[in-house]
């Protein structure tokens, strides 16, 4: 298994990776990681994992702010995370997000969020965000989903609100929605 910065060879697969992994929702998904992608180039961490010329995996970080007193501060926002259906459970998924931080960490990003379910991402050392005095974007996430990770650069005076890159607004992919009738 090769794990390595995402190339542009690999947006197809990585499209055709978010489509089979997340069903329904794939072409949400799809369409986010290429308009993050286009927003934010550089300044992402975006990784894939192949197994010889096969995209299996794929993780996404890029940047968002954190409203904080003294002034804004550029972190990161975990979203998404795909593995490919079939070659789930193997640790792709666990090893694309620690490669992830650590690139992170290098790059003296203080603090990582993310939506999703605290029992698998606790194992990264993600808790609730509320806990660690951060506040939700929207009132759509749970409170137990909205997680983050304080890394080394961080600095207590770091608290406040995260704000979302305007991409997530636009494709609605903050918080849930209810189900409509």
């Amino acid at each position: 298994m090769d794990f390595r910065p995402e190339h542009p060879d690999d947006h197809l697969a990585v499209r055709d990776l978010h489509l089979a992994a997340f069903r329904d929702h794939g072409q949400v998904v799809a369409g986010l990681v290429e308009d993050l992608r286009r927003d934010h180039g550089e300044s992402a961490v975006e990784l894939v994992a192949a197994d010889g010329d096969e995209v299996v995996g794929h993780v996404l970080f890029t940047p968002g702010l954190l409203d904080a007193p003294r002034r804004l501060v550029v972190v990161a926002v975990l979203s998404p995370v795909a593995v490919m259906p079939t070659r789930q459970r193997q640790g792709i998924g666990i090893a694309l997000i620690r490669r992830g931080l650590d690139q992170l960490a290098d790059r003296s990003v203080p603090v990582v969020f993310l939506e999703g379910p605290p029992g698998y991402y606790r194992r990264f050392g993600f808790r609730a965000g509320g806990a660690l005095g951060f506040r939700k974007p929207s009132l759509r996430i749970p409170d137990d989903a909205f997680q983050a990770l304080r890394l080394p650069s961080y600095e207590p005076w770091m608290t406040g609100t995260l704000v979302y890159s305007s991409v997530f607004w636009e494709h609605d992919a903050v918080g849930l929605r209810e189900p409509t009738a």
